[in-house]
């Protein structure tokens, strides 16, 4: 058996979902135990690209078996339209055989959609950049124990008195809003959703007892994790090993293998400090090389060079294995490139990340140059067969994060990659 946590190690978009895509054909469980719809993760199979928000990315691989955990906050109305999206391309999608919901799990309904625009619109300049899905007012309400969970849709008279006692409380930032309706919705929902809605935690520890192959999918990226990451532009959960326990319901004790997920530079979707940052052509080149827009927003990604410094904290602080790298091929064609070794202010440096020190944004960088490469690598399979810039690039990356990157991965496609450990 191999459990396996696989987290991405910057800012979110690093590529997950292509890595967990791989890394389910050998898994029996794939587990999301932490975020909502607000992640985005893509898996090009052939001619089709996939995008999932909410999903695990193991659907894709028949004969996997996928969960959402109680860590998870879940719009029970776009899980339905999800799962509906990718049945309609000939996926398979059942609730009970390959899709299970945790009980615990926490719902977003309308009004959390509503609250969220609400308290970003009164932050003012101060706005986090949410993606408005209701995912910080859901878990709120799980904070403050006023939440309802999937669970609740299994038992009607106790949903309507949950949904009587939430609804009170939004009374004062929304107006009033129809308990009863909202109830009906919900029972409505419950009718596809109600067969995959179980103890998901038992059926993790059951499948971990026989020894079987888990999966357990991170997302968004350790920089927005809610306690680690550059608060107060984070999100609002645990996004990386240390939510595992209480987002899937088993031991953290039981994870064997930790791979971070970095790609070959930086990006950032929204508000929030980014250090390396390009606001001049070369960051204009990896957008547009990178296609780099919001799954879920839309909205153009920042792109900057790699963050050594930010990365390296990353793998320390959850203990990582091994770094797999992504998007490699997008910096073919830069005659240099540059990565982040360290951060100063006042005559000070900072090797390491300062996490908690306010006013990150305002840190210079110390960058390292290298030599850039104009090889389209996008068919290499072989890690001998790159350039030797491109190898020199690797090298001077694991040298610096302490691990290797033991996977290289140079275009969207599932066969894009090269498994550096087999060289």
């Amino acid at each position: 058996m191999v459990a396996t946590c696989v987290f991405g190690a910057q800012w979110g978009d690093e590529g997950k979902g292509k890595v967990i895509d791989i890394l389910a054909a050998d898994a029996e469980f794939v587990v999301r135990y932490a975020g909502g719809n607000n992640a985005g993760h893509t898996v090009v199979i052939g001619e089709q690209r996939f995008a999932l928000h909410l999903l695990p990315s193991g659907i894709l691989r028949q004969g996997t078996r996928n969960i959402l955990g109680s860590g998870v906050v879940v719009d029970p109305w776009h899980l339905v339209q999800e799962i509906a999206k990718l049945r309609a391309t000939g996926i398979e999608v059942v609730l009970g055989k390959n899709l299970f919901l945790s009980m615990s799990a926490h719902l977003i309904l309308p009004y959390h959609r509503q609250l969220d625009r609400v308290f970003e619109d009164l932050r003012g300049k101060g706005k986090i950049g949410t993606t408005g899905r209701g995912i910080g007012p859901a878990y709120m309400d799980r904070a403050s124990r006023s939440g309802l969970r999937l669970g609740d849709l299994l038992d009607p008279p106790y949903l309507e008195d949950r949904i009587q006692a939430a609804i009170s409380e939004k009374t004062f930032f929304l107006g009033p809003l129809d308990a009863k309706e909202l109830c009906r919705e919900l029972l409505e929902l419950s009718r596809e959703l109600k067969a995959g809605i179980c103890d998901t935690g038992l059926l993790l520890r059951d499948a971990l007892d026989r020894d079987v192959n888990v999966l357990f999918e991170g997302a968004q990226g350790l920089m927005l994790d809610v306690d680690l990451g550059t608060f107060p532009f984070v999100t609002s959960s645990s996004v990386a090993i240390g939510g595992v326990g209480g987002g899937a319901g088993v031991s953290p004790r039981a994870i064997d293998r930790v791979i971070a997920v970095a790609k070959a530079y930086t990006s950032r979707v929204g508000e929030g400090p980014f250090p390396t940052e390009l606001k001049d052509e070369r960051g204009a080149f990896l957008q547009k090389q990178g296609h780099e827009f919001g799954t879920v927003t839309g909205r153009p990604r920042r792109c900057g060079w790699f963050d050594a410094v930010a990365v390296r904290y990353a793998v320390r602080v959850t203990g990582a294995d091994t770094v797999f790298l992504t998007k490699l091929d997008i910096l073919s064609g830069l005659s240099q490139i540059k990565v982040a070794v360290a951060y100063e202010a006042d005559g000070r440096e900072y090797r390491e990340f300062p996490a908690g020190l306010p006013g990150i944004e305002r840190l210079g960088v110390r960058y390292q140059q290298l030599p850039g490469w104009d090889e389209d690598i996008g068919k290499v399979r072989d890690y001998d067969a790159l350039p030797e810039a491109a190898k020199s690039y690797v090298a001077y990356l694991e040298e610096l994060l302490g691990l290797p990157l033991s996977m290289l991965s140079v275009g969207p496609g599932r066969d894009q990659v090269i498994h550096k450990e087999l060289a």
